[in-house]
């Protein structure tokens, strides 16, 4: 039994074939109106080869040529109406014949050929549109990889802000006795400067100039309490990072007057060695106070193991060589093993009892966000941790 695809091919070959007798019989009526001379017919039945071989390939062609050659020797070569051929017709039937089998075969080639071109166009065609399906299907997966991605970075992002706030937090616990101290000096002031400025208003004649600088006094006092609290709040908050333009010795200062208590209580001796007149840089303030006082912390700390004497901790800026501002910090401790150097900026990494090792961590990412360096750098003794910023005329110029 037939397939369907079998049906289809019998029913094409055939009407091809039908196709071939029908077109030889339309030559001979064709030539028979015009008349019986050979050289008047054959015209007629190469275009029925032609049709033939071009409508049903090789063998329907075949086919129409050998119908071609008996039309011919019965209709129109003498004796008529007989199958027989005679020396002097036979070069040209033979001539007819070859004629008709080259243009069957070149026609069925053809053929062929356009079959097999239309068939790579149609198999490239679908090619084309399955590459392009896929293409399209590959740009919607990658389209919401990179939302899933934006997403992930915006939490990262977040995550590190938050633990970089808890980090400046822990640091502030360890110097709230500097903050008390120095909350101490300006409320001591300005109770001496109330009681002083009370005694000049109740005397016999009261001393109102005496009185006016002791209220100054206390105004003076209480705006630089008031600044302690505000540069606390400030260290600690999770307001939105903004920079902006400033001197780095100014803020290294700032820093110190944190630390002081902590520097003092360590039996630690502050070398400062400042640049005069350095460029200026355009930071974010409270990240980089985080950062100078997480490497003063961890000076002092790694000092304690230390005797008293030797205790002496350098802070230094200057114009670097290679461009921008360096600045190192630098220490007399115990130093840091080589061997553990390369992974104390890992996260979760630290050499400290207490510590939760993301105090490096957050710095150096501090550092490079904006646009800078942090590193360990090798010395004889003890630690020396650097770091360079660009000023403001290398941004511009970058």
């Amino acid at each position: 039994m037939l397939t369907s695809s079998g049906k289809v091919a019998w029913g094409q070959s055939f009407c091809s074939h039908l196709v071939a007798v029908l077109v030889v019989w339309v030559a001979v009526l064709i030539t028979l109106c015009l008349g019986p001379a050979l050289k008047n017919s054959v015209t007629f039945f190469f275009c029925a080869v032609m049709v033939s071989s071009w409508y049903g390939g090789l063998w329907p062609g075949l086919l129409t040529a050998f119908l071609s050659w008996l039309a011919l020797d019965y209709y129109f070569i003498p004796p008529l109406y007989s199958l027989g051929i005679s020396s002097a017709e036979l070069p040209d039937m033979l001539a007819f014949s070859a004629t008709a089998l080259f243009i069957s075969w070149l026609n069925s080639d053809l053929r062929r050929e356009k079959r097999l071109l239309q068939q790579a166009h149609d198999e490239l065609d679908a090619t084309v549109r399955a590459r392009t399906a896929d293409l399209n299907r590959t740009n919607l997966e990658l389209k919401s990889e990179i939302a899933d991605r934006r997403a992930a970075e915006e939490g990262l992002l977040q995550a590190q802000n938050e633990v970089a706030r808890i980090a400046r937090i822990t640091t502030m616990g360890e110097l709230a006795a500097s903050i008390a101290h120095e909350l101490n000096q300006p409320l001591g002031s300005i109770v001496v400067n109330g009681g002083a400025c009370l005694r000049w208003l109740e005397g016999a004649s009261p001393n109102l100039e005496e009185a006016r600088q002791a209220v100054e006094a206390i105004i003076r006092d209480g705006t630089r309490a008031s600044e302690v609290l505000v540069r606390t709040r400030k260290l600690v908050g999770a307001s939105e990072a903004t920079r902006e333009r400033l001197d780095i010795n100014g803020l290294i200062q700032e820093v110190i007057g944190w630390s002081n208590d902590k520097l003092t209580r360590s039996s630690v001796s502050l070398q400062l060695k400042l640049q005069e007149e350095l460029p200026p840089v355009t930071v974010d303030r409270v990240q980089l106070q985080q950062v100078i006082l997480n490497l003063v912390m961890n000076a002092i700390e790694s000092m304690l193991e230390v005797g008293l004497s030797s205790r002496v901790l350098w802070i230094r800026t200057e114009k670097w060589l290679l461009g921008g501002l360096l600045i190192q910090v630098i220490d007399s401790g115990v130093g840091i093993d080589p061997k553990l150097s390369s992974r104390i900026f890992e996260p979760f990494y630290t050499t400290k009892a207490n510590g939760i090792g993301m105090g490096l961590s957050i710095s150096r990412s501090i550092v490079e966000a904006h646009g800078g360096r942090l590193w360990l750098a090798n010395a004889e003794c003890g630690s020396t941790f650097c770091l360079t910023l660009p000023t403001d005329r290398e941004a511009r110029r970058g």
